[in-house]
């Protein structure tokens, strides 16, 4: 699966209609909710502002909402943009001023479509990385060449006390790489326990 890397907001136009797209990467339904009460308060002049999302590692929580446009015209379009991609944990709303002039229903699926895909590129598609994380206990004479080891992981957490701990994330499928390079570096004088 793949996600979004950064918030983006573009703005397309067609037979005077206006159609303001905006993204943005979340990690739970709630997030997405807020993500869209905050659109619709900051377009809430809007002829329509339609609604979507893609939550999980499969997927698996999915919403659209056509807020008003004909059925399947608007919200269903812009879904499936994003399920081609093959796209989770974000949030779309494409917000739609109206310039007097009917698309008719293929319009409205082209330009919708059109809108979202846009945003899409601005936003930037990158692979979904499910992370662990490890706790380390060792001995002080191996900090520095653990530290070197580990510099391109984030350590959430360092312990000073009787010997040093940390907590570091590491991508899951790096984690069996990664323990064992640990225990050969220390010749097995460190302590490694999964914690999530």
């Amino acid at each position: 699966m793949n996600t979004v890397a950064k918030y983006a907001r573009t703005s397309y136009s067609i037979n005077k209609s206006e159609f303001i797209t905006t993204i943005k990467p979340v990690a739970s339904v709630d997030d997405a909710k807020n993500f869209f009460s905050d659109i619709k308060k900051e377009f809430s002049d809007a002829t329509h502002n339609i609604t979507v999302y893609i939550i999980g590692k499969t997927g698996e929580a999915g919403h659209y909402s056509d807020d008003g446009e004909p059925s399947g015209t608007a919200g269903l379009p812009v879904l499936d943009v994003f399920r081609k991609n093959n796209l989770t944990n974000f949030a779309c709303v494409v917000t739609r001023y109206y310039g007097g002039i009917k698309l008719g229903a293929g319009g409205l699926v082209r330009a919708y479509s059109s809108a979202a895909s846009q945003c899409l590129k601005q936003a930037t598609i990158i692979p979904m990385v499910e992370y662990c994380l490890l706790e380390l206990i060792f001995n002080y004479s191996y900090l520095d060449i653990i530290e070197n080891k580990l510099k391109n992981y984030s350590i959430i957490e360092r312990d000073f006390s009787s010997n040093v701990k940390l907590i570091i994330k590491v991508p899951t499928d790096q984690m069996f790489a990664t323990i064992n390079s640990l225990i050969t570096l220390t010749n097995n004088m460190i302590k490694i326990k999964q914690l999530k």
